[in-house]
């Protein structure tokens, strides 16, 4: 009986003390509602700029390489990005390597747009659409591996992948000093789906 006495003592004490957590519980709410109505879409050639901001915003975080803005109109029919409302928060890249392994590239998620599944929504897009066109792998270079590997991706030698250190690896300024892991994803083909890759090679 004592114990009970003293819990209900302490139970008023206990509510008020949360009392300052309760401005970031609502910016957190806030920022779900922002984002809710996420939707995953092909980018168009109206999308090019935003999508450049985007990755050109978060090449400061060190994880990500710069993208020309000329090379994203080129190849926005290759993006997939997520809009909430007419805004564009999150991309990614389906850029193929050679006629059997496509990449992932280029996945930016804006800040508030995280941790609602945005990420995840876009790779998934990716893997249907590598899948639909027939190729046999899909890979990325990444320095978070886990996140990848949580999608059913594996962690793989950069030998692995010739296909990649071969088109952007031996140009590229961090060549044998690379910190990123490589991942790939083994795909099964849909006999049924019929995508020409040329749409994607483009």
């Amino acid at each position: 009986m004592s114990s009970v006495r003293a819990s209900s003592a302490v139970a008023p004490q206990a509510l008020v003390r949360v009392g300052p957590l309760t401005p970031p519980h609502r910016r957190t709410l806030r920022n779900a509602r922002t984002v809710a109505p996420l939707v995953i879409r092909p980018a168009s050639a109206a999308d090019a700029e935003a999508i450049h901001a985007l990755i050109s915003d978060h090449v400061e975080e060190g994880r990500l390489l710069p993208r020309n803005l000329g090379e994203i109109v080129v190849h926005v029919h290759r993006f997939v990005v997520a809009a909430d409302g007419d805004r564009v928060v999150a991309c990614a890249d389906l850029a193929p390597l050679s006629r059997t392994v496509a990449e992932v590239r280029s996945l930016v998620v804006a800040q508030e747009a995280r941790s609602v599944g945005a990420g995840r929504r876009l790779v998934d897009e990716l893997i249907g659409r590598a899948t639909a066109a027939g190729f046999d792998k899909l890979c990325a270079f990444t320095h978070t591996a886990a996140y990848f590997v949580q999608l059913g991706f594996s962690i793989v030698p950069h030998v692995w992948l010739p296909e990649k250190i071969d088109r952007d690896c031996r140009t590229c300024s961090q060549f044998r000093r690379c910190g990123q892991y490589a991942v790939m994803l083994s795909l099964t083909r849909n006999r049924h789906s019929c995508v020409p890759l040329a749409s994607l090679h483009g």
